[in-house]
């Protein structure tokens, strides 16, 4: 995003509104964007915030629920929300005549929820049903038993929806309590891309959220020391079995980030990568087979992943942890880096078409980083990157008494040690 395009206004109680203005389309996407996400909760409201996420589509004073659902299908947007361990969001894409309508739906829900008894106790049985999908789901399950054990003890170890026994708990009064504490503008970032003008983005929320005194009251946590468990768990009734390798990794607000997003996609990150051809194209052992960075603010995992036939496991483990090694060992190559910028900066420019992009990476850039990275910067940070610090990176990260293992599956019989797992 050029800078020319970009607007950005600061008001006084801490709620920022940012626009990235697209003259030539005809779409609007409107994100509201809050500074607090799961690892801010206290233990004992483990789950409240993926709950009001789901619990202000449950009526407000101005709507019903019903309403709430016909209003956004009468916008012909999709209107989504997600919860993470940092961060909670709303964001609608929709033409761009409608954005002041959209505006004051999302605003609403908000601002005006009323929690009402009947429609949490309703919502805690859909949540807790959500909990019940994810265990059926062996990756995501899976997931959740490397995170508990990767950070052991902290916040981001702990699942985004809560336990159906926490979920139990939130009743009017502890939800209220915790909405008006966190969903506060001092913790709001409203972000708008397409084809919007500033000042009516601005001016809009200044109507809705400028008179609303607030605090920053983002629950703090101290940064997390990542463990090295090995875990393995069996469940006989799965066809196949899924594994984790991970280890730490820069975090997103680390400078070396760049490279680390760049050496997980040449180990990982797409067809013509190292593990991808070694595992899938040479030997048939796996469909679902790779490598990525994922990146807190405060931590990164670099995680090599893989669902294959148990009797299979031992050796896509076995690859997999030598190709650790030789990355390790003897880095990247020139040609397998260039590879991953093209690919990056295609990925980097493409995005630009989207409205929904553009809004994203504002909102993200500015919750992680305080500031606009511009598009510019971001395509030089990845051309700057080098085999060397590739290299460099991995020798500071990928070492063995850091790497850490999960599995899943009918693997009873599963002969791999933490021997195994050395680098």
């Amino acid at each position: 995003m050029a800078a020319a395009s970009i607007g950005e206004t600061r008001l006084s109680n801490g709620l920022v509104v940012l626009t990235d203005t697209m003259p030539n389309v005809r779409s609007a996407t409107l994100g509201f964007f809050f500074r607090v996400g799961a690892r801010h909760e206290p233990e004992h409201l483990h789950g409240i915030t993926h709950f009001i996420e789901h619990c202000v589509f449950k009526g407000t004073s101005r709507r019903t629920a019903l309403e709430i659902a016909i209003e956004q299908e009468r916008l012909g947007g999709n209107l989504d929300a997600f919860t993470t361990h940092e961060e909670t969001g709303f964001a609608i894409k929709v033409i761009d005549d409608q954005m002041p309508a959209a505006f004051d739906l999302i605003a609403d829900m908000l601002c005006n929820s009323t929690f009402d008894e009947n429609e949490l106790r309703s919502e805690q049985r859909v949540i807790i049903e959500e909990m019940k999908m994810v265990e059926d789901s062996p990756e995501e399950s899976l997931g959740d038993i490397f995170n508990a054990g990767f950070f052991s003890g902290h916040p981001l170890g702990r699942n985004i929806a809560g336990t159906p026994e926490s979920v139990k708990t939130f009743d009017h009064s502890r939800t209220g309590d915790y909405h008006a504490l966190a969903f506060t503008p001092a913790n709001l970032v409203i972000a708008a891309a397409g084809n919007v003008e500033h000042s009516d983005v601005l001016e809009l929320a200044e109507t809705y959220f400028g008179s609303a005194e607030s605090e920053r009251q983002q629950g703090r946590d101290t940064p997390p020391v990542a463990q090295a468990p090995f875990l393995v768990q069996r469940r006989p009734d799965l066809e196949q079995a899924h594994m984790i390798i991970a280890t730490p990794f820069p975090s997103a607000t680390d400078p070396r980030r760049y490279a680390a997003d760049l050496t997980a996609s040449i180990v990982g990150g797409g067809t013509a990568s190292r593990l991808w051809q070694k595992i899938r194209e040479e030997r048939g052992l796996a469909y679902s087979v790779g490598a990525s960075a994922t990146m807190y603010q405060d931590v990164g995992i670099f995680s090599v992943s893989a669902a294959t036939s148990p009797d299979q496991l031992e050796e896509v483990i076995s690859i997999s942890v030598e190709e650790m090694r030789r990355v390790v060992a003897d880095g990247v190559t020139e040609s397998e880096l260039e590879l991953a910028k093209a690919q990056a900066r295609a990925s980097v420019l493409l995005s630009l078409e989207d409205s929904a992009s553009r809004a994203a990476a504002l909102a993200e850039s500015e919750m992680v980083h305080g500031r606009n990275i511009t598009v510019e910067e971001t395509l030089a940070r990845i051309d700057d990157v080098t085999v060397g610090h590739c290299h460099a990176l991995v020798a500071d990260f990928i070492r063995s008494d850091q790497i850490a293992f999960a599995a899943l599956g009918d693997v009873e019989n599963l002969a791999v040690t933490r021997d195994i797992l050395v680098v």
